[in-house]
């Protein structure tokens, strides 16, 4: 098989595609083939990346200055609506986006061949989700950046993390830039939610014993607002706020002790495949992408419930923490 320089990965995404490929192609050409091409344009892709000039001088100048520094970007970012984002961040940042989310898929397409010749694809799955892990850590910091309730000197210091993965898209993942979210959605896809009570005190007990970051526990021991607890309610039982509600409704209503999951699919209308995410990193960053959307709804209405997600709300708590230091 020819080979391809995969500058764009680091020495264990390498080996573990190496290895993959290998897999494959002993005992499937055809497909080994098509994966190698693949291979190839993902390459492309990637050296259009890194010939793109560094981001803060790659950009005409649109003040009486000479050019268009990265501060005056952070500014411009900072004033633009989540709603506009897109077409205000640089043609870099476009073109990192691409290759993650085509990186993404190439680790897909991979896997599914790992699993018609009968092959292990668990190192594999480590890197898928570390890829997906670092594409859902870009989206919460546009979600910090682009929030109009947000502090300013938040907004900024997210703004400068955008720059950080969008510069350094090729070398960076998120255990470089933000492993405390790799270390709590790995603890989080670990947790199966136990309902019962509906309090979440177990539920929160395993995710500080899986994270084993004593920033989670930090972040706890402070006086948290109701909205924020309401956030991380939703991470951990893995339903919106509203159907929260709602079950608690009914303990008191039928003067009941413990919810199971079949008694809570049944009053809130839900089919089995539409509970709670089975696991993994793709059905974590489905369940983010739909607390985003309903904590945004909530903001535009206001209505109860929280505004943000608890990631969005943590890492906010961090980034305040970073800037008094």
């Amino acid at each position: 098989m020819p080979t391809v320089d995969l500058f764009f990965f680091d020495a264990a995404e390498r080996e573990t595609v190496g290895a993959a490929m290998r897999a494959v192609e002993a005992t499937s050409p055809e497909d080994a083939a098509v994966l190698l091409a693949n291979l190839i344009r993902l390459s492309q892709t990637a050296a259009v990346v890194r010939d793109s000039p560094p981001i803060a001088s790659s950009l005409p100048g649109r003040t009486s200055r000479p050019s268009f520094s990265s501060e005056s970007l952070v500014d411009l970012l900072c004033r633009v609506p989540d709603y506009d984002f897109d077409l205000h961040i640089p043609t870099k940042a476009i073109l990192g986006q691409a290759f993650l989310v085509a990186k993404i898929n190439f680790f897909k397409a991979l896997g599914y061949a790992l699993d018609s010749v009968g092959g292990s694809r668990e190192e594999l799955d480590n890197e898928l989700g570390q890829s997906i892990y670092s594409k859902l850590a870009e989206e919460l910091f546009i979600s910090i950046v682009s929030d109009p309730t947000a502090l300013d000197e938040v907004k900024r210091a997210g703004a400068r993390a955008l720059f950080r993965i969008w510069d350094e898209r090729l070398t960076t993942e998120i255990d470089d830039f933000a492993p405390f979210l790799e270390s709590l959605w790995r603890a989080r896809d670990k947790l199966r939610p136990v309902l019962g009570t509906m309090r979440g005190t177990a539920e929160m007990f395993r995710l500080i014993e899986e994270t084993k970051d004593a920033r989670v526990l930090d972040y706890f021991t402070e006086d948290v607002p109701s909205e924020q607890l309401q956030a991380f309610e939703e991470f951990l039982f893995g339903i919106s706020h509203e159907e929260i509600e709602r079950l608690r409704d009914h303990l008191v209503e039928q003067s009941v002790a413990v919810v199971s999951h079949e008694d809570a699919r049944r009053l809130l209308g839900r089919h089995k495949e539409s509970w709670v995410p089975t696991g993994g990193p793709q059905s974590f960053y489905s369940s983010y992408k739909r607390r985003r959307v309903r904590a945004a709804y909530r903001l535009l209405t206001n209505t109860p419930g929280p505004k943000k997600t608890a990631e969005e709300y943590v890492m906010t708590a961090f980034l305040l923490r970073g800037i008094a230091r």
